[in-house]
């Protein structure tokens, strides 16, 4: 079972190593990091690199699919070719899976119209202009797509997605194998609890970060359509 998670420059590190520490003790698993171009890629923070092992054109197709998020999928999400590739692996795959912000990849690469999925909260008007039917549940399994919501619910889904493929036992040892029994100090991991000042302050973190991005992406001469070109 081939699983191919994307890795990209400014990704979030657990978006993507998350999921890679459940999904690779699947019994059969391939894991394979697939990106532009192979070499190390850096994290959003710049401090941490990871290593892409293939590049897009090596990998024409996948069993799994997942799409990690990170503030680098705003310069993705104007590169058809990577958008290209998005397409043609879910096209062949059991399941498409995103964390984070990657489900906006997905909306950009036109495959989440009319499909229910999430996102981090903060970005979940970003992903209904994609034509998702947004929730802020914190998985949402729809068909062959699996997304969930910010970085750390990667490892919820990753759990949730090995159950699917290989039933609950293997998912409940992998979780025991790993000790995944969060118990943070703080109840403050969702909008729903955290206090308005510290959403606030987060919020205009990120919406900063955003912009900041967002004006160092090139200009595209032809930007790629936002879905993919109807049948002829």
């Amino acid at each position: 079972m081939r699983i191919a998670i994307l890795i990209f420059d400014r990704i979030t590190a657990l978006d993507a190593v998350g999921p890679y520490e459940v999904l690779a003790r699947l019994p059969g698993a391939e894991v394979i990091f697939v990106g532009k171009a192979t070499g190390v890629v850096r994290t959003d923070n710049r401090c941490l690199g990871l290593h892409v092992d293939r590049a897009l054109a090596d990998v024409p197709a996948a069993d799994i699919l997942v799409v990690p998020g990170g503030f680098g999928w705003r310069a993705l999400a104007e590169d058809p070719e990577v958008l290209a590739w998005l397409r043609q692996i879910h096209a062949g795959a059991r399941i498409t899976a995103s964390v984070c912000t990657g489900s906006l990849l997905l909306g950009s690469a036109g495959l989440l119209a009319g499909v229910p999925a999430t996102t981090h909260w903060n970005y979940l008007g970003e992903l209904a202009r994609h034509g998702a039917v947004t929730t802020n549940a914190r998985i949402v399994e729809h068909g062959t797509f699996i997304t969930c919501a910010g970085v750390s619910a990667g490892i919820d889904m990753a759990l949730a997605l090995a159950a699917r493929l290989a039933g609950e036992d293997v998912a409940r040892a992998i979780q025991l194998g790993i000790e995944y029994d969060p118990a943070p100090p703080f109840d403050a991991g969702s909008p729903t609890k955290a206090p308005p000042h510290i959403i606030d302050a987060v919020r205009a973190r990120l919406d900063a970060r955003d912009a900041r991005e967002s004006r160092e992406l090139p200009i595209a001469a032809n930007p790629p359509p936002s879905s993919p070109p109807a049948n002829p």
